[in-house]
């Protein structure tokens, strides 16, 4: 998992050195805002799955009765937590900074949750 936000990050970089190329600086940063805004908290969700993957490795049953159930409902919190720390970045992003390049915004976003999938699938 820590590979594929590593990809993020990068994917993240790459689109902003050509935002960069096309549309200058603020392009690039609006386009690093952007990429930051999905990947921190893929990183976030990545450091949580980690952790509940190693409780249930050290202490089996760890979550009580139906511990897939529990698992399963703590991997939707943690996506659901995901979503909204997500869109309050970016919501954040639009707040502060007035300067936001909106498409160069878009293109990072989109590149960096399309690298989740491509980085998932080339394993």
């Amino acid at each position: 998992m820590f590979r594929v936000v590593a990809a993020q990050f990068v994917t993240s970089v790459a689109v902003a050195a050509g935002a960069w190329l096309i549309g200058g600086s603020r392009a690039a940063l609006s386009s690093l805002l952007g990429g930051a805004a999905c990947a921190i908290p893929n990183g976030l969700f990545a450091l949580n799955l980690a952790r509940l993957t190693r409780r249930s490795q050290a202490r089996p049953g760890s979550y009580g009765r139906g511990s897939a159930t529990a698992y399963a409902l703590w991997l939707l919190a943690g996506e659901f937590v995901k979503v909204v720390l997500t869109i309050g970045l970016l919501a954040l992003i639009a707040w502060a900074y007035k300067d936001v390049v909106w498409l160069a915004l878009i293109v990072a976003v989109i590149a960096v949750l399309l690298m989740q999938a491509a980085a998932l699938a080339w394993r």
